[in-house]
């Protein structure tokens, strides 16, 4: 399948390089971008599982849910920019992308499962229950989408663009 589009000018190596890299940030950003948002719509806003911030006030835990949420918001958008960029410019490996949506939202999904609701205790994904199915699935869930990113992203890693200004990402 053809994912990089024809640009004016066949790129050199270096431009090359630096889509790949451009392209691979992109999708960091906005899978990080993504899962956060489901995140923060799905359990801190539908269910009412816990806030981004339970170590305090109902207030403080919904102030830090709007943090929270405007900082996915930021991630989503400043990718979506960079794609844009990226597509304007005939320069998108949308492979290398699609590792990078998996690697963002695996690593955000991981860090948020280790780090906030165990090293540091801002909140656990649900009150009330036995957490381990929970913590299983979701730091497994994080564990997938990771090792697929890491996969689409080392098979992507040398390429460049073809003759013809085409290439196979």
């Amino acid at each position: 399948m053809t994912t990089f589009s024809e640009p004016a000018a066949a790129p050199n190596k270096q431009e090359a390089a630096k889509a790949r890299s451009r392209s691979l940030w992109s999708g960091i950003l906005f899978g990080l971008g993504c899962v956060a948002f489901i995140d923060e719509v799905v359990f801190h806003q539908l269910l009412h599982w816990h806030h981004f911030y339970d170590k305090s006030t109902t207030a403080v835990g919904l102030v830090s849910d709007g943090v929270f949420h405007a900082f996915s918001w930021f991630a989503t958008v400043a990718s979506l920019f960079m794609l844009a960029d990226l597509r304007r410019r005939r320069a998108l490996f949308a492979a290398r992308w699609w590792g990078g949506l998996l690697l963002g939202g695996g690593f955000f999904q991981l860090y948020d499962g280790i780090v906030q609701h165990k090293l540091m205790g801002l909140h656990q994904i649900r009150y009330g229950v036995d957490l381990t199915a929970y913590d299983w699935t979701w730091n497994t869930a994080a564990v997938v989408l990771l090792v697929a990113g890491v996969i689409v992203t080392f098979r992507t890693r040398g390429e460049v663009p073809a003759s013809g200004g085409k290439d196979r990402d």
